[in-house]
């Protein structure tokens, strides 16, 4: 028994794993902001440029280019280059996925969300 246990610690405790953990923590991160949420729900309707995003948000365009900086660093939005137009998009289909069980669990657990002083 005391093998198994030296297994798992040592398992849990390998320096990928932590890099892994690290990195996944930071992708949520990049999830974290409310902003940059409404531009990839934007987004999930169709292709904008940042001019249309912040005219859609009411948001000023160096806040919109850089939560889109952020987006694009984590993989999760893409260019498309036209004349002088940039427009943006979900780099990646998931991304709908991801937001719809995001939106599902904060619905079942919205009081407790709602009542967590550890994350404002």
């Amino acid at each position: 028994m005391a093998t198994a246990f030296r297994s798992r610690r040592e398992a849990v405790g390998r320096p990928e794993d932590g890099l892994r953990i690290v990195l996944l923590a930071k992708f949520y991160r990049g999830l974290g902001d409310p902003t940059r949420l409404r531009i990839l729900e934007c987004l999930l309707e169709g292709e904008h440029t940042v001019g249309e995003l912040v005219d859609l948000l009411g948001s000023p365009q160096g806040r919109v280019s850089s939560h889109l900086a952020c987006l694009r660093w984590c993989g999760l939005v893409a260019t498309r280059p036209v004349g002088r137009h940039v427009y943006y998009r979900v780099a990646d289909p998931r991304v709908r996925e991801l937001l719809a069980l995001g939106k599902g669990m904060m619905t079942a657990n919205a009081e407790h969300i709602f009542a967590c002083l550890q994350i404002s």
